[in-house]
């Protein structure tokens, strides 16, 4: 499989491989959510479990053509709805859920239920995004950039853990991983530093298998080779990165703000660890983001 370069590519391989997922979509009472389900219905790789009112959903004519494809299962209350699809979920009758206007906290709440949740004991709950950012030449994956504030190290290792197997999903045999941070200096001040310097070590034993990591690095070096030359730093993740370690959300979620309003970039992301992918978009998120987020979990699904 070649690597995915772009979000248009991924609705071609999952339409060209015959992909087809049960998604159980949490209040989708939002035109953007609706787009986002239509889309999906009409490229042909995802069937639906609307959750929700019933009223609400009903109200969307777009959804009336794909009836034999689309189930409703009438919830008015949200913290239910989001528990019965989590239930789904569990019950392996979902492979992916769906946010749609529900907050966020509602559906956490249900996801991370120590008895009736879908998050394995020992698995850590992460956020991973991918962009298609104009003026790079592929997608660019970050993380954490929505859930730990201040990463430990162990979370650290696990969040490279599950974006190296996301990326390998897009085809990406030997992700090249850039751990990012204002300098390349390791310094104790930065306890993140030193956590780098720890995981690059366990790279090279062969930690998260064929994928190269390197750092601590900036932004510019991970993704500017000119910058890395300036600066004679060598490493074949230099002006090449697939994915970007944010040292924290603060720093992660600054970055994931700018590239979309002022580069304009095109998003996706999910939530990793629990049992099935989770689209996690913002309420204000585009139609064409949501689509993109659901697109990617049903690949990695």
């Amino acid at each position: 499989m070649q690597a995915l370069k772009n979000f248009s590519e991924l609705t071609e391989h999952l339409k060209n491989n015959g992909v087809r997922k049960r998604v159980a979509v949490v209040c989708a009472d939002d035109p953007e959510t609706e787009y986002a389900v239509c889309r999906a219905l009409r490229e042909g790789f995802a069937d639906f479990i609307m959750v929700g009112d019933r009223t609400r959903l009903e109200a969307y004519p777009d959804l009336a053509e794909f009836t034999g494809r689309i189930e409703i299962i009438d919830i008015k209350d949200p913290d239910e709805a989001a528990r019965h699809a989590v239930a789904l979920a569990r019950e392996g009758k979902a492979d992916v859920i769906m946010k749609g206007i529900i907050n966020t906290d509602n559906l956490l709440r249900a996801i991370l239920n120590k008895e009736t949740g879908i998050l394995p004991k020992g698995s850590v709950l992460t956020h991973i995004t991918a962009g298609e950012i104009p003026g790079y030449h592929k997608l660019l994956f970050f993380s954490d950039v929505a859930v730990i504030p201040y990463p430990t190290l162990e979370q650290r290792k696990s969040i490279i853990e599950y974006g190296i197997s996301t990326l390998r999903r897009f085809g990406i045999s030997q992700p090249k991983v850039a751990l990012i941070h204002f300098t390349e200096k390791v310094n104790p001040k930065f306890p993140n530093s030193v956590d780098y310097q720890e995981l690059v070590c366990l790279s090279k034993e062969g930690a998260f298998g064929e994928a190269i990591l390197a750092g601590p690095m900036d932004v510019k070096t991970a993704c500017d080779l000119h910058s890395a030359k300036v600066k004679h730093i060598e490493s074949p993740v230099c002006g090449d990165a697939d994915l970007l370690i944010f040292p924290n959300i603060e720093s992660g979620n600054t970055f994931y703000k700018t590239v979309t309003l002022f580069a304009k970039a095109e998003v996706a992301g999910m939530l990793q660890g629990p049992k099935v992918p989770v689209v996690l978009p913002s309420r204000s998120d585009s139609g064409m983001s949501k689509y993109n987020s659901l697109a990617m979990a049903i690949l990695t699904a």
